[in-house]
């Protein structure tokens, strides 16, 4: 029988026992994920008199009857218990709907509200206090605002309050059916089942009610927690959890209490159950494993704080279970330093060069000096995490939008005037009167669309109670998560195709300004008709000059200016909401769906190509490698942009084979965290193993590829 784990790039080990390894084998394939098709969503029982409840009232209706009826499974040889049953909540919905809208698609108005992603809610602070402490927050609050006659939002925000107090007794409840399944099973079994039940429901029955007393309470909680977030439809990110966990860890295997294998086999447990939405079906491949599924980032190591690291038995644990599991369901991202410690650096490179994109790294120091630059204080600065893929912020405390949109696109209909029939008349005398007319525009489009846009998405109507739950200072303010409950209210701008508006620049300089070898006028009408009849002029622009991403000086300092130029414009706006706007670069895969609205670009690229990638070079541009690429996007001031930013670079597995391909890596992390870099992940492919997975998938189930968060 072939090994389900096996890896084209290198070997896996085997330290878990084989009922893990099952067991994981049947989740990955789809067991868990093809169950949720008998429980799409769940009807609401009193269409009439839910309609008459407000927003709140409805959303903390809805989270009881899931609470209520959601589907309990409980499989034999898992560790612990809770599942996410509900195939609206994979969708990204709360799961509930009315009976007339049942029919309706599942991408429409079907579901009466959507769910809340895009944050790392504040699971450490739930861990110490419980749902008990939650509740006593919750009571406080209502005690200080009920008394508070003047207040013109009193009812409003008592009503809210009592909707998150519905919330905790809806979480009770869907840990009291738990507890009354587990004890079913422990009756109507025998032996080693009954007493891994026993085990299960001893662990479970005082968290997350009570902060957990050890590891294995710990990590049922933990999860117990998260899952019922994401049962109702949130993806949430689990952000620190070897920070979480650890203490508890180091605390029993002193006492006696588990051993290292165990704790290796729990940790285990949890990512296996991580992938319960994974449905092994062709229809289903965008929503199953890989490219931050379902947002449920990981942070390993870094410092707490108050500055010491944190680094433990738990952060090699869990590089242990993905090494040999493979699961990228938890995409992980390790805070490093160039002070971390040898043997870390090391592992990471070693369950890193196996491929999948499963583990990034976040240059702390840099990370940490952005944040604080921004505004942020050190301590809460230093417990930063990622949202859903890698833009920063500080968890359980941060209201996070972005907003995304085409640099590329602003030069090429603002600037070259390219979607306007008839020769072109543009005027620029020189180069810098160009770039200047780039920088208004692109400087007005983040002022009307982005910045003027945050204030009309204060209050929008969106309730999301469960992240009001989880995010201080909702429960004090008595103020929903949307509506500037947070600590941090963040609306990030995001804009994509920044390395191709710089390669569209440099090229116009080169070609137009310094050799004077065409007008621009001329240059655009023939970008205007996609080349046609200008193929050897094509040719020359996209190879003859080097562009960003190969060290080269003066392709770099023309992204660097458009960079710079971005970054101060963000810097210069303050807002009178009390938004936060820290600056960011991203693409996630819009560069896809932003082509056929693109024309020909300066760089000799045809209208409807798919370019660049976040910040990475534009696709076929980067010619000298992956230092290369390191090194031009470590010329930017990376400080600048505190809403974060990821650099992909593409490494060929045949180059990290043995000691010396894993030497190699090191190295390379190292390269990147002395030249300033931010964000790094790298991709492991191999042309030959991918194109083997397309014949034969059944050989290669387990094998997944980072394409973007």
């Amino acid at each position: 029988m072939e090994n389900f784990f096996a890896c084209p790039y290198g070997e896996r080990p085997e330290n878990l026992s084989p009922a893990t390894r099952e067991l994981a084998r049947r989740v990955l394939t789809g067991e868990w994920g093809r169950w949720l098709k008998d429980t799409p969503y769940l009807l609401v029982e009193n269409p009439e008199e839910f309609k008459k409840l407000s927003k709140v009232q409805q959303q903390a209706y809805a989270i009881g009857l899931i609470a209520r009826k959601a589907p309990i499974r409980l499989t034999e040889g898992e560790y612990l218990a809770g599942a996410s049953t509900i195939e609206g909540a994979r969708r990204h919905y709360i799961p509930v709907c009315l009976p007339e809208n049942q029919y309706m698609a599942p991408n429409s108005k079907k579901f009466f509200s959507e769910s809340t992603s895009h944050l790392t809610m504040g699971f450490e602070k739930a861990l110490k206090i419980g749902y008990k402490g939650l509740r006593e927050e919750i009571w406080q609050s209502q005690n200080v605002h009920n008394a508070d006659l003047g207040d013109p939002e009193r009812e409003s925000k008592l009503e809210f309050l009592k909707a998150l107090e519905d919330c905790v007794e809806a979480a009770t409840l869907w840990h009291s059916r738990y507890l009354e399944a587990l004890t079913q099973r422990i009756e109507t079994s025998l032996g080693p089942v009954q007493a891994r039940y026993r085990e299960i429901y001893e662990n479970l029955k005082n968290v997350p009610e009570n902060p957990p007393q050890n590891f294995k309470e710990a990590v049922q909680a933990l999860w117990f927690l998260f899952d019922f977030q994401r049962l109702c439809g949130n993806w949430p990110g689990i952000g620190r959890i070897d920070k979480m966990l650890g203490g508890f860890l180091q605390k029993d295997l002193h006492a006696g209490k588990i051993t290292v294998e165990e704790a290796r086999e729990y940790l285990a447990h949890f990512w296996i159950k991580g992938a319960e939405w994974v449905t092994g079906t062709n229809e289903d491949m965008l929503r199953d494993s890989g490219d931050g599924q379902n947002y449920q980032n990981i942070i390993l190591s870094g410092v707490d704080e108050d500055g010491n690291d944190v680094t433990n038995l738990v952060t090699y644990l869990v590089l242990d279970v993905v090494e040999e599991l493979g699961i990228s369901d938890f995409p992980i991202s390790v805070r490093l330093s160039r002070e971390s410690d040898p043997k870390l650096m090391r592992r990471v490179a070693e369950v890193m060069k196996l491929g999948g994109g499963i583990l990034a790294i976040y240059n702390e120091p840099l990370v940490l000096e952005s944040l604080t630059g921004f505004g942020y204080d050190l301590k809460e600065a230093r417990n930063f995490a990622n949202d859903g893929c890698w833009e920063i912020q500080v968890p359980g405390k941060t209201c996070f939008r972005y907003d995304g949109y085409d640099l590329l696109r602003i030069l090429q209909q603002q600037v070259l005037k390219m979607h306007e029939r008839g020769p072109s008349t543009l005027a620029y005398q020189s180069f810098d009167e160009l770039f200047e007319a780039y920088s208004q525009a692109a400087g007005e489009y983040l002022q009307v669309h982005v910045f003027d846009g945050a204030r009309e998405a204060v209050g929008h109507g969106y309730v999301a109670l469960l992240a009001s739950l989880m995010t201080e200072d909702c429960i004090g303010r008595a103020k929903n998560y949307w509506s500037g409950g947070a600590k941090y209210s963040v609306y990030s701008p995001h804009p994509g195709g920044m390395p191709d508006v710089a390669n569209s620049l440099h090229a116009i300089n080169q070609l137009v300004f310094k050799q004077r070898q065409i007008s621009l006028n001329e240059l655009v009408d023939r970008m205007k008709s996609n080349w046609e009849g200008s193929e050897p002029l094509r040719q020359a622009l996209h190879n003859k000059i080097t562009y960003y991403g190969n060290d080269d000086p003066e392709a770099d300092a023309m992204m660097k200016r458009v960079y710079d130029d971005y970054t101060d414009h963000v810097a210069a706006y303050h807002s009178p909401e009390g938004y936060l706007h820290p600056a960011g670069i991203s693409t996630f895969g819009r560069q896809i769906k932003w082509a056929p609205m693109r024309m020909a670009t300066p760089d000799g690229h045809h209208a409807g190509e798919v370019l660049s990638h976040n910040i990475d070079p534009t696709p076929g541009t980067d010619l000298k490698g992956a230092t290369a690429v390191i090194k031009s996007y470590a010329k930017l001031d990376l400080k600048k942009l505190p809403g974060g930013t990821a650099l992909t670079v593409k490494l060929m597995p045949s180059v990290l084979k043995g000691e010396e391909g894993t030497e190699a890596l090191i190295n390379l992390m190292q390269g990147f965290l002395a030249l300033g870099g931010l964000f790094l992940q790298p991709d492991i492919l191999d042309a030959e193993a991918l194109l083997e997975a397309q014949k034969h998938p059944e050989r290669y189930e387990s094998l997944s590829v980072r394409v973007s968060g």
